[in-house]
């Protein structure tokens, strides 16, 4: 590649060429022909303007809702069968490699070694449609290196469940050697690093090398596999399956933008109406935040759908579904399609989980355009820990019960710091009254502290604790200015005697969060 990906730019979101910006037209990413005879994408970008278009000219840009449902789904499949070996052979034979995980700035110290981070990739090209097939999809010309659906995908090492983690397209966030530039400029700025004599799949690859990196500093970790699944492979799949039936709170007319037209209710959607269904953002309370939840509610249906009996009891459409899947889906060389289905054996539709990266605002950047702030780098690295972590093993024994001595061997200095004159005198009063020994009263270094704090020497802990029993909610830590065999009282506002516990603090107001959807549920949405 001709750029150091670990030199940061002085000049963050550096424009691409136009064929390579994933605002202005992107060059196509096609199996039969070259990348270099694409033309531009002609016209308006219907994601940032509100600027009705033509309601018989459909974009679909958006449809790229489920390009990595196709992955796991048919590895799915490929474990619940006893075609299991033969239909891996049939998908291994067909599924096109790529070398998507790179060497370096992709790594994370202590994860689950038998856990997997799967990066699942939307790629909207139409270069492999036919005429016949743009025309049933309404689905516009080719939009060329267009990666607007990433999602992270997390099982952990038992197989047990699955977490499903979306970034929206508009994230603004750090593009290593790039600076600071939406999310899904990433793929085009690696696809361009690449020299443009090289051959097509290593500029794909650079392309995937950089959004796997861009990934894994975003979350912490480290990104395992990668899989990439085109337009074609989302139509094929949901007609395969029969359908997918979703939920709306409400009826909705977004002919003028989507085209997307549906009644409120259940209702069995597949085809041009699926494409249709996830691409709506118009309307839309959240508009592309809620776009990203009908995306996450498609494929919970399609799962419950692949993980029925209708379809894991029909070899045939088994069948049907790895070979539509694997035509259109592009993995990394060391993923092992057998090996991901026999790892995820035992996850069923109510341990498979929806949720989105934590965002904390929208905004405009530098060049006027809309974008997404995502929370800040220790929040979102904590956030993907949480969501890796594996279970913890249960103790195998109780724990010990803490140390403590009798109260006649406590010697106690008592400070007030609660601003409530008399208190430390009180208080020393009812301590001795309980039989431990005060050494002095006076006034603390500050007569506003909201808590109730013992400090205590290093190895006196047990001191400590039997006066924190004393105190029910008093917080405890070890200080240098504590003298051996003395520990420090600091009585706070929360403090109310000797034998009472402390006043709890009033609960602050905490960021919402969101609770996560599985694949099980079946309630409406906006």
């Amino acid at each position: 590649m001709s750029r150091d990906r670990n030199e940061q730019d002085a000049s963050p979101g550096r424009p691409l060429p136009a064929r390579l910006d994933p605002r202005a037209g992107r060059p196509s990413r096609p199996r039969t022909r070259d990348a270099a005879d694409a033309a531009p994408r002609a016209g308006r970008d219907e994601r940032d303007t509100d600027a009705p278009r033509p309601a018989r000219r459909r974009n679909g840009r958006a449809a790229a809702v489920a390009r990595g449902v196709a992955a796991v789904l048919s590895v799915v499949l490929l474990g619940a069968s006893g075609w299991g070996w033969y239909l891996g052979r049939v998908a291994e034979a067909t599924v096109n490699r790529t070398d998507a995980i790179p060497s370096a700035g992709n790594t994370q110290a202590g994860d689950a070694p038998e856990a997997m981070n799967l990066l699942l990739v939307g790629n909207d090209s139409r270069a492999d449609l036919t005429p016949e097939q743009l025309a049933e999809l309404t689905a516009g010309t080719d939009s060329g290196i267009n990666t607007d659906t990433m999602i992270l995908v997390h099982i952990p090492a038992d197989g047990s469940s699955a977490s499903f983690v979306s970034f929206p397209r508009d994230s603004y966030v750090e593009i290593p050697g790039y600076g600071m530039d939406k999310l899904n400029a990433a793929y085009a700025y690696g696809y361009s690093e690449v020299d443009d004599a090289a051959p097509e799949a290593d500029r794909q690859a650079g392309g995937a090398q950089l959004l796997v990196q861009t990934i894994s500093q975003l979350t912490g970790l480290q990104i395992d596999h990668y899989a990439e699944v085109d337009l074609l492979g989302f139509f094929n799949l949901t007609s395969v399956v029969g359908g997918v039936t979703v939920n709306l709170c409400e009826a909705v007319d977004d002919s003028e933008y989507s085209g997307a037209v549906f009644p409120a209710g259940e209702q069995v959607i597949a085809g041009a109406d699926a494409l249709e269904f996830v691409r709506q953002r118009h309307g839309l309370p959240r508009g592309d935040l809620d776009r990203i939840v009908r995306q996450q509610v498609f494929i919970g249906g399609v799962l419950r759908k692949m993980l029925s009996e209708d379809v894991l009891l029909d070899l045939g459409k088994q069948r049907e579904l790895v070979q539509a899947a694997s035509e259109s889906l592009t993995i990394d060389r060391d993923l092992v399609l057998l090996d991901l289905a026999q790892q995820m054996q035992a996850v069923t539709p109510g341990s498979i989980e929806f949720q989105t990266v934590p965002i904390v605002g929208d905004d405009r950047d530098e060049q006027g355009r809309s974008i997404l702030q995502l929370a800040d780098e220790d929040t979102l690295h904590e956030f993907f820990a949480d969501l890796s972590a594996e279970p913890e093993a249960p103790a195998s024994e109780a724990p010990a019960a803490p140390v403590t001595v009798a109260p006649a061997q406590v010697s106690v200095q008592v400070y007030n710091g609660s601003g409530t004159p008399g208190l430390a005198a009180e208080a020393a009063a009812s301590l001795e009254t309980a039989g431990f020994v005060v050494a002095s009263t006076g006034n603390a270094d500050s007569s506003d502290y909201d808590q109730t704090v013992i400090r205590y020497a290093a190895g006196d802990e047990a001191l400590a604790t039997t006066l924190a029993a004393q105190i029910p909610g008093a917080t405890t830590e070890a200080s240098d200015d504590a003298s051996t065999g003395t520990v420090q009282l600091v009585l706070g506002t929360d403090f109310n005697g000797i034998g009472q516990a402390t006043t709890p603090p009033a609960p602050t107001a905490a960021a919402p969060t969101e609770v996560p959807r599985t694949a099980a549920d079946t309630t409406c949405i906006n």
